[in-house]
């Protein structure tokens, strides 16, 4: 893999095709593009962030990415270059902002895409570190300790770190701010010799159903990683492109003219219009006259198939139907009493025998006495003939 450490401006790069390609863009460097504290002596610490983009164009090639977290961090372009921009130069044009003073500097990264003929990686096999950031992974130290894990339980001739992927362009979730938890990343390297039986163990029907049950599979080689990789051996890829059959089927590039077809012929002006009257049968009146008949059916049922009133009482019992009478005939009067509220009350509400001497007594009021202000409860002041008790008295007068 290749990795730049240093930056300067109108720099030739000469990366090599499906080789993973690392540039940093360092704020030390471009700190003396700027005018430094007004203050002498004091440390400039200002904000600096990169713009990356192809000359003549507002975006980077497809296979080159940017990252840079904080404007106090460095910026790291990084990539694996294809085969099809081999030979042809790629100007990146490197803008540094000062957030301070909103002053910038511009630099240019020239790509010179090597040919990598001269080393075939069939085997190729995708790593998932659970761990690890991307701008972690693409540290030279950090990237070189995963291949020399790799390397170690490989046992390659040759090996090389292909491309690397942050797991939130494969789909994955940004990570809660807690525990210190990373996004992941995707890590594919290649070598020259077949997959090692440590990384066929992943392909074993244990491990299999392990990681459809959501649990760790058993690899013997993973305290190799785990000391400083946390890799998740359910999401490894392991391709051999020797057992690959080729489909690809070379395409002749033309001159862009497309072949002769013959005359064109637009439509005629005098084209007939459209009837859409049976059309309008179809979509409106057959659903209509549907549901007419249905709503018809329905009234029939409903209007027409009663039992009605004499075949309901002549298969009701004659008690029964005695009691339903009754019960409607005292309804009825309690309607009619409540309607009336000028009549007198009945004499069973009212005392008709004096309390002590128990002669008849009439009643209280007269017909025409006005009952609807009358209270409910009677005192002793108002109940005529009233009896006196007599009070007790004490002991000494008699």
């Amino acid at each position: 893999y290749t990795i730049l450490s240093k930056v300067h401006s109108d720099r030739n790069v000469y990366p090599s095709a499906g080789v993973l390609f690392v540039h940093v863009l360092e704020r030390e460097y471009f700190k003396g593009e700027f005018p430094p504290y007004p203050k002498p002596g004091e440390v400039s610490n200002d904000p600096i962030t990169f713009n990356t983009n192809l000359m003549g164009y507002p975006d980077r090639p497809g296979w080159l990415r940017y990252i840079q977290r904080t404007p106090y961090s460095d910026g790291v372009l990084y990539g694996s270059p294809t085969v099809e921009n081999v030979g042809k130069p790629t100007v990146i044009e490197i803008t540094a902002y000062n957030r301070r003073t909103f002053e910038t500097a511009r630099h240019n990264l020239i790509i010179n895409i090597m040919s990598a003929e001269d080393f075939p990686l069939p085997y190729q096999a995708e790593f998932f570190i659970r761990n690890m950031n991307v701008e972690e992974m693409l540290a030279s130290e950090v990237l070189g300790d995963f291949l020399g894990a790799v390397k170690n339980v490989w046992q390659p001739e040759r090996l090389n770190a292909i491309n690397i992927t942050s797991a939130l362009d494969r789909g994955g979730r940004v990570p809660l701010p807690i525990n210190d938890m990373k996004e992941g990343v995707y890590v594919m390297v290649g070598a020259d010799v077949p997959f090692s039986s440590c990384l066929r163990e992943v392909e074993n029907p244990q491990n299999q159903l392990r990681c459809s049950q959501e649990m760790e599979p058993l690899i013997t080689c993973d305290k190799k990683f785990r000391t400083q990789f946390h890799i998740d051996w359910c999401k490894i890829s392991l391709v051999d492109n020797t057992k690959q059959v080729s489909t690809f089927q070379e395409v002749i590039r033309g001159e862009g003219i497309l072949p002769d077809g013959g005359e064109y012929r637009p439509p005629s002006d005098t084209l007939r219009s459209r009837d859409y009257y049976s059309d309008f049968l179809v979509t409106l009146a057959v659903p209509s006259a549907v549901a007419l008949v249905l709503f018809l059916i329905l009234a029939y049922i409903m209007c027409c198939r009663r039992e009605g009133v004499e075949k309901r009482n002549m298969q009701t019992p004659d008690i029964q139907l005695v009691h339903h009478s009754a019960i409607q005939k005292s309804t009825k009067e309690l309607r009619e009493m409540s309607k009336n509220r000028e009549i007198a009350w009945p004499l069973s509400t009212l005392p008709v025998f004096h309390p002590v001497t128990g002669e008849i007594m009439p009643p209280l009021h007269a017909d025409s006495y006005d009952n609807t202000s009358m209270p409910l409860m009677q005192t002793q002041q108002n109940l005529p003939h009233q009896t006196q008790i007599p009070q007790q008295q004490s002991a000494g007068q008699y």
